[in-house]
């Protein structure tokens, strides 16, 4: 399977439904497992071979899933602050509550030019 389609689920009563438009295939279940098996067995049934990922959708995940973006954003740019006030790596990761290795990766993956903060504890 080189393919992979993404969907988007949404509940309908107690059942998941994904409608794979592109190749006129719908997937139901009553799980996200049993959803994604179907509508790969559904794509099969067209001869599209695909491994399919599921995403499920509602008001309240996408509430949800933005907050969770809010958040990142948020910690990016509080670490990055500290950081430029040569706060130690330590100091930044309990400041924001996150471990330290997230610190590091955080700042890893700023701008090459930017110098890390101290590792003193």
């Amino acid at each position: 399977m080189s393919e992979t389609i993404e969907c988007l689920a949404s509940r309908l009563n107690r059942t998941w439904l994904v409608h794979v438009l592109e190749h006129g295939v719908y997937g139901t279940g009553r799980t996200l497992k049993k959803t994604r098996e179907n509508t790969q067995q559904g794509l099969a049934l067209v001869g599209v071979t695909a491994e399919v990922t599921i995403t499920p959708t509602s008001p309240e995940l996408e509430a949800l899933r933005a907050a969770e973006n809010a958040y990142t954003a948020a910690l990016n740019e509080a670490v990055a602050a500290m950081a430029l006030r040569q706060t130690t790596l330590s100091d930044i990761a309990q400041a924001t509550r996150v471990p330290i290795r997230q610190v590091k990766q955080l700042l890893a993956e700023r701008a090459p030019d930017s110098p890390p903060p101290a590792d003193s504890h």
